[in-house]
């Protein structure tokens, strides 16, 4: 396992060697304010798994080649092209000096869905437990992801090239939107009241990652709590803080295992290319299951009577966090 994450690595940086400079720059710019202001006294910066963190870190530059590739393929076929084209005579109706606060707010409307959709549509959140299994949120903590949990960033930014965006103005919004994740898991304990209603905060993202009852499935947007609250998924208590992270179900502590992980129980390739007509039939039948888990998700009654912090009731059993 080790080996394989090693040869990961290499190759990573063999691809993008400026992860050696980021990553050293990022560390002189938060950590200070994270021993300053620490949410969590006592929290070491050699945390159990940190050394997994910084792997994740360093591979970023060929996650991110595996991400992108998977990232157009699902944007393409999450039909989210087809809402965009839909509005596009309406966008160009929009005064210049409005359009970049629209497609803000409509990037972060389709980043809501699809963030709450990966958490609360079972398959989906398998890929992305991996980066809420982390126990204790610093900085470096953020650059935990599956490689594949990075296409949840596809369908806004298809939707909104489709809808008549700059391609630049897009790519742009979704530069930010990873650039600020790292700082939202920052351990600082700063609060900033007076903005939680109005911009994402740490405090509004730590409490996203809380594994505790009343926080599942709360805290999606990414720049606006506007959304959370239209949709009945903000929470921010103002009496306490979040004191325990990560998720309920057994996830490994290596990367490799981590990477196999949303693929447990699933036939090999060598199986499928064997089997195709039961490699199609399952197909099918898994994007069904999605497609009805989707739906469920999007109706489901606090959509409609907002409770904060309500655990997710549709399914049986609900994803834990």
């Amino acid at each position: 396992m080790r080996v394989a994450a090693l040869g990961v690595v290499t190759a990573s940086v063999a691809i993008d060697r400026t992860v050696l400079v980021v990553l050293p720059l990022l560390f002189i710019l938060v950590v200070p304010f994270e021993k300053m202001f620490p949410r969590h006294r006592g929290q070491s910066l050699r945390r159990p798994h940190a050394l997994l963190d910084v792997r994740y870190a360093l591979a970023t530059g060929l996650f991110g080649i595996v991400s992108l590739v998977f990232a157009i393929v699902i944007g393409i076929a999450s039909l989210a092209w087809l809402p965009g084209l839909a509005i596009r005579p309406l966008v160009g109706m929009i005064p210049a000096i409005a359009l970049p606060f629209v497609g803000i707010a409509l990037f972060d409307l389709s980043i809501y869905w699809a963030h709450r959709w990966s958490h609360e549509v079972p398959a989906l959140w398998r890929f992305h437990a991996v980066h809420h299994s982390t126990e204790q949120l610093d900085w470096v903590s953020g650059f935990r992801n599956h490689p594949f949990d990075g296409a949840v960033v596809a369908p806004a930014a298809v939707f909104l090239l489709a809808a008549g965006f700059d391609p630049t103005f897009t790519g742009v919004l979704a530069a930010v939107q990873i650039i600020t994740g790292l700082f939202l898991h920052a351990n600082v304990r700063w609060r900033w009241r007076p903005l939680h209603s109005v911009v994402i905060t740490p405090e509004f993202h730590h409490w996203h990652h809380a594994n505790e009852a009343e926080a599942i499935n709360s805290n999606y947007s990414v720049f606006l709590p506007l959304w959370d609250i239209v949709f009945g998924t903000y929470y921010m208590p103002g009496n306490k803080r979040p004191l325990r992270y990560g998720v309920s179900e057994p996830i490994p502590t290596t990367m490799v295992g981590q990477l196999r992980y949303p693929f447990e129980g699933v036939r090999s390739p060598r199986t499928m290319l064997r089997h195709p007509w039961w490699a199609v039939c399952a197909g099918v039948r898994a994007l069904r299951t999605v497609v009805r888990d989707m739906w469920r998700s999007t109706f489901r009654p606090r959509t409609h009577r907002p409770r904060p912090g309500e655990p997710c009731r549709w399914a049986a059993t609900p994803p834990q966090r």
